[in-house]
């Protein structure tokens, strides 16, 4: 490919037109939607999941696992699944973590246009097997697809930005949290106006349909995009160089600047000591945002199943549902806010959002909290933080990195937010397992 692609394109080109950048716009804003709709909807349908299978697979039941039934008064004054949340969670988020720990060196040689049926085809296999299967198992396999379409979505998706205006960023931001909202809340209103989570879930089939629409009609792409080629060659244009912040370590920045022009002009694929280099330049960002997600999915997936009321108006699955729905507001409303404001210091976030997850542990085993009220309030603040840090992480990346890394860039710091996730599963179990064990 000798010709240059689009990268990050500048505002005189004819696919960065003002009716472009819209439809450039909307449709990441829909391909975000679609993209975390599915894993938003198996994480929300996570103690339905358990509470349904084990009902059906219900055997002689053991201390370790049963479900203990607090108004009968067996055992644990906490009303614990027979098993922790967290499993759906680590099902959902150990194959992304996997794909994006992987999946930078190689899937360049994957063509846009090939991954993005790859999403659509595992998440209609998600819904479908969550939706008929018989065991907990099996769900727990649909939710492995949802998580390799959501996980290989996400970098490719992320990627894909470089080839237009920047602005997209804020659009895909705007949509995962949407994401968010539309599938925790249509879930929760579905269930509770009497709709089985079968039903609901075979409803969703629409979304990734909604992808393949939006990505192969809506977007306006460069002419020299490599929709079904391999992309082995990375053309780029010096453009605004000059005004980056770079990533590298500052022992490595007079080295950067002495390259000066010449780096901008560099044609070729990245090599595997470029790509290492990039990454070590990368961890001021990601280290601050697997915090952030590591705290606020150990609040969701390890203590909100504990945070019950028993004398509040909602059931206990009620509960559970409407905290992930107000998180998902809050995810909502701060990514969508980059085009109002903007912040760097990630490791801030990152500390408020370990202040939370402290609060909510002590408030689990003390239980001094008075009412569910307070609760939904704390969870919605939770996801402004985790919402604010996803998007402003990458839009500095995209801002800070250089032309020819900045596609490598992208796609490799998406684990960021899938290290934590999966890390804070791995820990939810133990803290699971102690507080049905009081």
């Amino acid at each position: 490919m000798d010709e240059a692609v689009g990268v990050n394109a500048d505002p005189d080109m004819p696919s960065d037109s003002r009716s472009s950048r819209w439809r450039n716009w909307t449709g990441f804003w829909l391909l975000g939607l679609c993209n975390n709709f599915a894993y938003v909807v198996m994480l929300s349908a996570a103690h339905d999941i358990l509470k349904q299978q084990g009902s059906h697979n219900s055997t002689s039941p053991t201390p370790s696992t049963v479900a203990l039934d607090v108004e009968g008064g067996k055992g644990s004054h906490y009303d614990c699944s027979p098993v922790s949340t967290a499993a759906v969670l680590l099902a959902d988020i150990l194959p992304t973590l996997l794909i994006k720990f992987s999946a930078p060196f190689f899937i360049h040689k994957l063509p846009y246009g090939f991954r993005v049926l790859v999403c659509v085809a595992t998440a209609i296999t998600s819904f479908l097997l969550v939706s008929f299967s018989s065991t907990v198992w099996i769900s727990i396999l649909g939710v492995i697809f949802a998580s390799v379409s959501a996980g290989l979505g996400e970098l490719s998706f992320l990627s894909l930005t470089v080839f237009f205006s920047r602005d997209v960023l804020g659009g895909w931001g705007s949509g995962t949290g949407g994401a968010g909202v539309a599938g925790a809340l249509l879930y929760s209103a579905l269930t509770q106006a009497g709709l089985s989570p079968r039903n609901t879930l075979l409803i969703m089939l629409v979304v990734p349909v909604a992808m393949v629409i939006s990505y192969f009609f809506l977007l306006v792409f460069p002419p020299s995009f490599p929709q079904w080629k391999c992309r082995e060659v990375e053309s780029v244009r010096g453009g605004d160089s000059q005004n980056r912040r770079p990533l590298l370590d500052d022992t490595d920045e007079e080295e950067e600047r002495e390259k000066g022009a010449e780096e901008d002009k560099v044609t070729g694929p990245l090599t595997f000591i470029e790509k290492r280099h990039i990454i070590k330049g990368l961890l001021r960002f990601v280290v601050p945002l697997g915090v952030v997600y590591f705290a606020e999915y150990f609040i969701n997936q390890g203590l909100l199943e504990l945070l019950y009321f028993p004398n509040f108006y909602l059931s206990h699955a009620e509960q559970y549902r409407w905290y992930q729905t107000l998180y998902q507001v809050g995810v909502l409303v701060s990514r969508s806010s980059l085009c109002c404001v903007k912040f760097r210091r990630i490791w801030a976030l990152s500390l408020l959002q370990c202040v939370n997850a402290v609060l909510l542990l002590l408030s689990v085993y003390y239980q001094f909290l008075p009412s569910a009220w307070l609760v939904f309030v704390i969870v919605l603040y939770e996801g402004l933080l985790g919402g604010a840090a996803y998007v402003n992480t990458f839009y500095f990346i995209s801002k800070e990195t250089g032309d020819r890394q900045r596609e490598f860039a992208m796609a490799a710091a998406s684990v960021g937010d899938s290290l934590g996730i999966a890390i804070s599963g791995l820990t939810a179990f133990p803290v699971h397992r102690y507080f049905c064990s009081l």
